[in-house]
C-alpha cells in the first residue's frame, strides 16, 4: 500500500504542468484498495504493482478513457 506521506507528494506527470487547474495540479487518489492512482485533472490512471506506482505517461494514458469502476483488479503487469 502506498503510504499517505508518499501520496501527498506524488503528482500526475502530465497534469502537474497544467496552468488552469489551480496551485497544485495533478493530485492523485488511490482507488480499488490502493491498486490504482487516479488523477481527476488529467483523467490518467496509473496501476500500483507490488506497492510501486507505475507513473509512466504511456501507461496512464492507456487507461484514460476507462471508467474507474472498469479498471482491472488486480492491474495487469506492465511490459
Amino acid at each position: 500500500m502506498i503510504s499517505p506521506d508518499l501520496l501527498k507528494i506524488l503528482r500526475c506527470p502530465v497534469a502537474v504542468h497544467y496552468t488552469d487547474k489551480g496551485d497544485d495540479p495533478g493530485r492523485l487518489e488511490l482507488v480499488h484498495d490502493g491498486m490504482w492512482l487516479v488523477c481527476a485533472d488529467s483523467g490518467y490512471k496509473y496501476p500500483v504493482l507490488d506497492d510501486i506506482p507505475v507513473m509512466l505517461v504511456d501507461v496512464g494514458e492507456k487507461y484514460k478513457d476507462t471508467a474507474v469502476k472498469d479498471l482491472p483488479v488486480p492491474p495487469p503487469e506492465v511490459p
